[in-house]
């Protein structure tokens, strides 16, 4: 075999997750919605940012996820970005609900991922399965809280 197999998430998709994020802002999409997408992005780039280190001890791909959703939440401190009144749902700040919610989501979709191959001989049921599994998991999670908000909005 000519090519060593790769087990990072998709650098592409990843840049175009980020540059999504903004647009969505930019055009005014909720940031429950917005933030779960972010969260998406952090873990995917913890995943494959902890499946180029050297180390052991460093490759925890869970680990960096936290590390990166730990340092996105105190940046958002930070810079005044999180507690603005009105902007919460259910009594807690949207982006944070976003956050937690996406994390969640990515490692479920992670999961799925890893116990399809277990069950299949270490082997994808389909072409682009650690790509398709994540988005058609968001996109899903996306729909629930934009009907959610919705009704929690009237």
């Amino acid at each position: 075999m000519f090519v060593p197999p790769v087990y990072a998430q998709c650098p592409v998709c990843v840049v175009t997750v980020g540059g999504g994020l903004l647009i969505a802002k930019k055009l005014g999409i909720d940031d429950l919605l917005v933030s779960i997408w972010l969260s998406g992005l952090n873990t995917a780039l913890a995943f494959w940012f902890a499946s180029s280190m050297k180390h052991k001890l460093l490759k925890s791909g869970l680990g960096w996820a936290i590390g990166f959703f730990i340092l996105t939440i105190g940046y958002l401190v930070y810079s005044k970005q999180l507690g603005h009144q009105g902007n919460t749902f259910l009594g807690i700040d949207k982006i944070v609900v976003g956050m937690t919610v996406g994390f969640i989501i990515s490692l479920f979709a992670i999961f799925v991922d890893k116990l399809i191959r277990k069950k299949n001989n270490g082997k994808v049921l389909f072409y682009y399965q650690k790509v398709i599994i994540p988005i058609i998991t968001f996109i899903i999670t996306t729909g629930i809280f934009a009907l959610l908000i919705k009704i929690y909005s009237r």
